[in-house]
């Protein structure tokens, strides 16, 4: 059963925005959960640090960017990575937008709302009544009725909240899902230091992350990266509680670190899967089929092992989920408590 801490932590954090590009008003949220439960927080340029009393002792990271518009005109609404990245086409080049290639018609009828990007004060409500991939522009346009007099640059949030059924949750949960987990860890003691980064949808945060450790870093930087990990159905999510990766498409993971975890999992019970495994086997077969392959996937860790020159390395823990970059991605309790577990055990808390 999980934790009322960590679904109460849950239920907050969800309902509060955190458009890509626009995430101060959650740092805000973030920095009073974590204060509150012991933690010494520090903000940085597109990071919130939270330190315990050993800060060298066990490092995590989680983005805290969640998907969502920004008004880029009178009535005129893009989607926020491609616009936080600064970039006008869509490459096809990573998974993110792959899937959202194909699944613009899920974001029709959904419930919106305009926030002030740093104090997050309400700004209106409306519902996207269409979404569509501009063929001159190349990008992901929206158009929400209720919003008309929202001026450029407002970030466009997408109604949320944690809906619990039977034995999943859901909502948004890339990857409010993991700051809640290591808001929950706090409570429980933890001494180490969790990474709050921001625009790791828009391909950013780990130049962030890679700043602080470029100041503050020790001479052994393991870092374990927590996030979501998707899958086509719930069937094949749940055939493992746990997502390692040994590899992404921008670097190899340490094989150490990769090797501890994945020993903590036969340890204590847990079934895992290796996604680059999995992706280069979907992709053979896709192959045999006449296909083109499918990225096996990008995240924050591989970029920043791949621009770091040595200075960072570890690896990922993911919760395998459905439904992803949409309002109704969904994990089963049973992995989340998996996941929650190792955290503990790889952090000792």
């Amino acid at each position: 059963m999980l934790s009322d801490d960590f679904i109460d932590v849950l239920k907050l954090l969800i309902r509060q925005p955190s458009v890509v590009g626009a995430e101060h008003s959650f740092f805000r949220v973030l920095q009073r959960e974590l204060e509150e439960r012991g933690a010494k927080v520090t903000w940085y340029e597109g990071l919130l640090v939270a330190q315990g009393s050993e800060p060298m002792s066990t490092m995590f990271s989680a983005h805290i960017d969640r998907h969502g518009l920004i008004c880029t005109g009178p009535n005129e609404f893009q989607y926020a990575a491609f616009v936080s990245a600064n970039r006008t086409d869509l490459l096809n080049n990573s998974v993110s937008e792959e899937l959202m290639s194909k699944i613009t018609e899920r974001f029709h009828h959904e419930n919106v709302y305009a926030y002030e990007p740093w104090s997050g004060v309400y700004r209106g409500k409306g519902v996207i009544k269409h979404a569509y991939i501009c063929e001159f522009r190349n990008n992901l346009i929206f158009e929400i009725d209720g919003l008309e007099g929202v001026v450029a640059g407002t970030p466009i949030a997408f109604k949320d909240k944690l809906h619990i059924k039977e034995d999943r949750l859901a909502g948004q949960l890339d990857n409010v899902i993991s700051a809640a987990a290591l808001v929950h860890l706090f409570s429980l003691g933890f001494k180490g230091t969790a990474f709050f980064t921001a625009q790791e949808e828009s391909g950013k945060s780990w130049r962030y992350l890679l700043e602080w450790f470029r100041r503050f870093g020790g001479s052994t930087n393991r870092l374990f990266v927590i996030d979501t990990s998707p899958f086509p159905s719930v069937a094949s999510a749940n055939e493992q509680q746990i997502v390692l990766r040994e590899k992404d498409a921008n670097a190899t993971f340490n094989p150490e670190t990769t090797q501890l975890i994945e020993a903590l999992c036969v340890k204590s019970g847990i079934s895992y899967l290796f996604k680059n495994r999995y992706a280069e086997a979907e992709n053979k077969k896709r192959e045999a089929n006449g296909l083109p392959p499918s990225s096996i996937g990008s995240t924050e860790l591989g970029r920043i092992i791949a621009a770091s020159n040595g200075l960072v390395d570890g690896t990922t823990i993911q919760i395998p989920t459905t439904g992803y970059h949409t309002m109704h991605e969904s994990a089963s309790n049973d992995s989340v408590n998996a996941f929650l577990e190792i955290l503990r055990r790889v952090s000792n808390t």
